[in-house]
């Protein structure tokens, strides 16, 4: 599903945030990113999400080379990738509706899909009822399962999240991951960027450890 070959990211300015980066993600398969603030984890998220280019080497998505795909082919690239961040990038001049329905809308889906895909979103995530509310109107937790709803939204079959729990106490980190754990069930590919190492030993799945803009090794924490 995800490869990697001989990766590297420098930014303007000199700083390697990413060096030879080489691993394989099954499709599928569930696993964690991991290391100190600043080791590239978020770079190599944005490398998968087309948000960012590599400097060198390839990063390959169902054997396709996305490290060179032209910017109109882009958007298109992007709808096998849901994506959730931290600080979830809401709109918050717009109803969890308008949140979530807007993949679909640029996707240009039809709008009885939109709003039967939306309230499949929003129940799955425990949010159905809420399609009014405002962002502003929810909790931490709240907004972040709308962000996963939007991620999840049109389908994708790989999922990435940056620190999903990192503002979010110990009881809600818990219940996100067993979101993403039950999307993984279903055959969604997920790769979640964490500094919570308590909760990724609890969980025991595949970890790759970044250290300085390298991946020196992995845990693999099933045996």
């Amino acid at each position: 599903m995800l490869q990697f070959n001989n990766v590297s990211k420098r930014y303007t300015g000199g700083k390697d945030a990413l060096r030879n980066i080489n691993f394989e993600l099954g499709r599928g398969e569930m696993a964690f990113l991991t290391g100190h603030s600043g080791a590239g984890k978020s770079t190599l998220l944005k490398l998968i999400a087309l948000l960012e280019r590599p400097t060198q080497g390839q990063v390959l998505l169902d054997n396709q080379n996305i490290s060179r795909i032209a910017k109109r082919h882009i958007p298109f690239a992007r709808r096998k990738i849901g994506m959730i961040f931290q600080d979830h990038r809401l709109l918050h001049d717009r109803t969890v509706y308008d949140n979530v329905s807007l993949p679909l809308i640029v996707a240009g889906f039809r709008h009885q899909d939109i709003s039967r895909r939306v309230r499949a979103a929003l129940d799955k995530v425990g949010l159905l009822g809420k399609e009014q509310r405002y962002p502003i109107s929810l909790s931490g937790g709240e907004q972040q399962r709308v962000g996963i709803a939007r991620a999840i939204v049109s389908k994708p079959p790989m999922l990435l999240a940056d620190e999903p729990t990192g503002n979010l106490d110990p009881r809600l980190s818990e219940e996100i991951m067993g979101l993403f754990e039950q999307f993984n069930q279903v055959g969604v590919t997920v790769l979640i960027a964490s500094h919570d190492i308590s909760l990724i030993n609890r969980l025991g799945y595949r970890t790759l450890v970044l250290s300085g803009g390298q991946l020196p090794q992995e845990h693999d924490y099933h045996g």
